[in-house]
């Protein structure tokens, strides 16, 4: 039958084992505790934590038919020593070079914009077809993540950052060599698929790394990678366009990604602490292959979505990726004709405005989330992760809503000039990274051990809503108007807000309800392969009773128990 939450990890330095290793209990506590039901583990000391190769966690834990490989408690808390295997310089460079890489994939997603008129002409297409490639580039950064999360929780985070910064440079270089419409086509969605696990894994590292009272701070600076990067690539595209050739864009991607690819090698250590590979040992054979096609499986990500404090904090993030797309998209279509712009750098100048928000709201953003945990920490006594995200609510409510309608209503009412559309843009940005940490960093907070999957759902919801909102905003802003267009997106985003209000009220009530039912279904699969292989042992001795002459008794025989019944049996 099932055991109980105690589980007991082996740590494990270079190849997984070593000398002189010591078994530890999970008794002790953890500044990770959230209140929750739990399964611990902990670290083995780290003495040369500086020297690159750290600790790891190696489990047996999965071994057995009683201990499934697939965790059942939504919460599997972490020890505080494991924050602490890095020095703090190490971690900064670490974050700087995860912001840098996390810069990538989003540029390229708006840098194009600039050139899209070009790109059309010299494929001999219209600026819809490009823009629908730009769409389906955000499709593929939504679908991206469910297939990079699990990967980088079975093998950990260094290689997949690695593999996938190769194979972006490999095809930022197809794209500027692209001698077709179907080649761009191609190579650009490859480079979303391959870029989006930067943003991935560097969420997941910063979870690795960082203690939840900290992990604001560093996933403010984080994201100001993911932020500035689509608001910069419209204008660094349009200086380009007008002074060479668009492909020159990608040229110049090409040499970032290079940067990157240098950098993750040299510079980015395996912070994971327990990679789920490591629950393998003692499998073989086909049985081996079966689990890890369960490890490595796209639907573990969709999944989680049975939590509704997941899904509508996904919806939350989302509704802020559809504000600042449908914002970003449309500007030189807007723009450049209400004021009389006449070149693409012209126009690229608007996107300084939000650009400049995202990177004020970086030094501010992350400090306040953190400051809202630790005030609600001091209050209670205990970490909820939902009140993490009381920080986002008056941006996500009020302050981005209201900025977004003057903006549209501005533009389309032709009031306030230049001067006021600045504002109002770089207001929002500000904003948004006051929400954006918060929500990222919930995703890490709420599920340790399994934060890369948790966040893998959330940003496939918010990129899959990006395509939409890339795809629909000029055809809706010349059907409706600029005006009431924004008018939709103020009210996606407080209906963002309200996602994010009731995750806070209910979330760890919801996320208690689906850890029991998870256990209920967990043990009712146990049961039945256990009553399973009795049945066949009856059948077995049945046959060799009629071989000796002895009576059928088989008709007496039942299960040793049903799930019902050994649920009953608990309760008692």
């Amino acid at each position: 039958m099932l055991e109980s939450n105690v589980t007991h990890f082996q740590p494990a330095g270079r190849g997984g084992q070593g000398p002189g290793t010591h078994t530890y209990s999970s008794s002790s506590s953890s500044s990770t505790h959230s209140g929750d039901t739990t399964e611990s583990i902990r670290p083995a000391p780290r003495p040369t934590a500086d020297e690159g190769e750290l600790d790891r966690c190696s489990t047996h834990h999965s071994l057995g038919p009683d201990m499934p490989v697939e965790p059942i408690s939504s919460v599997i808390e972490v020890p505080d020593e494991v924050y602490d295997r890095l020095p703090a310089h190490r971690k900064l460079i670490i974050v700087f070079l995860l912001s840098f890489c996390s810069f990538l994939a989003p540029i390229s997603s708006t840098s194009v914009l600039a050139a899209t008129p070009e790109v059309a002409a010299e494929f001999a297409t219209t600026g819809s077809i490009i823009n629908l490639v730009n769409a389906l580039y955000m499709l593929f950064m939504g679908l991206s993540p469910i297939f990079w999360g699990p990967l980088s929780q079975v093998y950990g985070r260094r290689i997949v950052t690695i593999i996938t910064a190769v194979g972006f440079l490999a095809c930022s270089i197809g794209t500027a060599l692209s001698p077709n419409l179907a080649a761009f086509f191609v190579f650009r969605l490859l480079t979303a698929f391959e870029g989006t696990s930067f943003i991935l894994v560097g969420a997941s590292v910063i979870g690795d790394m960082y203690r939840p009272t900290e992990r604001g701070t560093a996933t403010g600076w984080f994201m100001s990678g993911t932020l500035v990067g689509p608001a910069l690539g419209p204008f660094i595209g349009g200086i380009i366009v007008t002074y060479t050739s668009w492909r020159v864009i990608f040229w110049l991607q090409t040499g970032l990604a290079g940067v990157a690819a240098i950098g993750s090698y040299f510079l980015l250590p395996e912070t994971i602490y327990h990679k789920r590979i490591d629950d393998l040992v003692g499998y073989s054979g086909t049985a081996k292959v079966k689990v890890m096609l369960g490890l490595i499986n796209p639907w573990r990500v969709i999944r989680l979505w049975e939590y509704p404090n997941l899904f509508l904090t996904g919806l939350s993030s989302a509704s802020l990726v559809w504000n600042m797309y449908s914002l970003l998209t449309p500007i030189r279509y807007v723009l450049n004709p209400r004021y009389n712009l006449t070149t693409p750098m012209q126009g690229g100048l608007f996107y300084l405005a939000p650009g400049c928000g995202y990177l004020l709201g970086t030094f501010i953003g992350g400090r306040y989330a953190d400051y809202v945990v630790k005030k609600y920490i001091k209050k209670r006594g205990i970490r909820i992760p939902e009140d993490r995200m009381y920080s986002a609510l008056p941006f996500m409510g009020i302050i981005i809503p209201g900025c977004v309608l003057i903006y549209g209503w501005s533009v389309e009412k032709d009031v306030g000039g230049i001067p006021l559309t600045v504002v109002v843009l770089f207001l929002q940005g500000v904003a948004q990274l006051f929400c954006f940490p918060s929500l990222n960093t919930y995703c890490l907070d709420v599920m340790p051990g399994r934060g890369a999957e948790v966040i893998a759902g959330n940003y496939a919801i918010r990129y899959l809503f990006a395509c939409a909102g890339t795809a629909v905003v000029l055809p809706a802003i010349n059907g409706i108007g600029v005006g009431w267009f924004s008018t939709i997106s103020a009210l996606f985003v407080f209906g963002g807000t309200v996602c994010a209000f009731v995750s806070i009220k209910w979330g760890k009530e919801w996320r208690q309800k689906v850890d029991a039912k998870r256990k209920r279904r967990a043990m009712r699969k146990v049961l039945e392969e256990k009553n399973d292989d009795l049945t066949g042992d009856d059948k077995v001795h049945e046959n060799a009773g009629r071989i000796m002459g002895s009576p059928d008794n088989s008709s007496r025989r039942e299960p040793l128990t049903t799930p019902e019944a050994h649920e009953k049996e608990v309760e008692v």
